[in-house]
């Protein structure tokens, strides 16, 4: 009895150990390559349970899905002697597993060899075109100006093939040459474009150049147009002061006018007692503490101190 329970355990460990070795699991995202002795014996694709030679037989797993390929960028000069670093990337899968792992074998090897064979194509592609064919895809009007009123720095070239036309030249030369090694290209883009870094301090010194020169122009406009306000401001104030100083005269015209009156009709009335105020005026001007007159005692101007009202 204690044998048959000491046994029991051992046989079914056995018995794993044994499944583990016939018995393998391919997901839905992976593909099997399965070799003996090294030498691939026959490719397996349906996701599943799936049986094997034990010890014998090894399983290599390949990816089924897209794969990314994301290139270094690469200096090129383009048929008008632009020189510009072209970065750019890739979508490939793992079309025949078998061609793939006797050719590269895995992930690694094949992305040194998408390095080789993209950025080379690549290259062909864009030294072949002028630069504004890298740049654009077709000749639609640019709606982005860099100067003013319609200015541009330089007249734009017409584009002959365009970026797309030559990623689609890349995309065909490239996927024959991937596909000798299993591998599928499904999608080339280039992610940027830039000048080489002497070119690229030119052409910002360049702008830094326009965009003063623009400021400049838009600074004389501005100065200008406050000059030509300043001008009018000092003509509409010239205006109105000359209005209102020729009103105020007029009021004050008018107010001396009605006190003249005022003052004939006060004296046509009493012209005794007009005379009389008159003086009186006259003595709060002239006579202080520190007044000295010396007059004639019959002189008029202190017969109102003598008799403040003659008869």
């Amino acid at each position: 009895m204690n044998k048959i329970i000491f046994t029991v355990p051992i046989i079914i460990l056995v018995l794993l150990i044994v499944a583990s070795t016939c018995l393998y699991i391919i997901p839905e995202t992976n593909q099997v390559v399965i070799t003996q002795f090294g030498q691939p014996k026959r490719v397996v694709s349906d996701a599943g349970l799936h049986f094997k030679k034990p010890i014998l037989e090894q399983v290599n797993v390949f990816e089924k899905r897209i794969l990314e390929w994301d290139g270094k960028p690469t200096q090129v000069p383009t048929r008008d002697k632009r020189y510009i670093w072209v970065d750019s990337f890739a979508r490939w899968r793992i079309a025949d597993p078998l061609k793939f792992f006797q050719r590269i074998r895995n992930e690694t090897s094949a992305h040194a060899l998408l390095d080789d064979i993209i950025n080379s194509e690549v290259r062909n592609q864009i030294s072949n075109q002028l630069l504004i064919d890298a740049i654009r895809s077709s000749n639609r009007e640019m709606s982005l100006m860099a100067g003013i009123d319609g200015e541009r720095l330089a007249e734009i070239t017409e584009v002959n093939v365009g970026r797309n036309e030559i990623i689609k030249n890349v995309l065909e030369k490239a996927g024959p040459a991937a596909s000798e090694y299993g591998m599928e290209l499904v999608d080339i883009q280039i992610k940027r474009i830039n000048y080489v870094e002497e070119v690229r301090k030119a052409v910002y010194e360049r702008m830094k150049v326009e965009r003063k020169r623009i400021a400049a122009k838009y600074r004389s406009e501005g100065e200008g147009e406050m000059m030509d306000i300043m001008g009018k401001k000092e003509k509409e104030e010239k205006q109105i002061l000359s209005e209102a100083y020729k009103e105020s005269q007029e009021i004050k015209g008018k107010a001396d006018a009605e006190a003249i009156r005022i003052y004939a009709e006060a004296y046509s009335k009493d012209p005794e007692f007009y005379s009389f105020l008159k003086t009186l005026e006259s003595y709060e001007e002239n006579l202080g503490k520190s007044s000295t007159l010396i007059l004639s005692t019959d002189s008029d101007y202190l017969k109102y101190l003598e008799s403040p009202m003659p008869e």
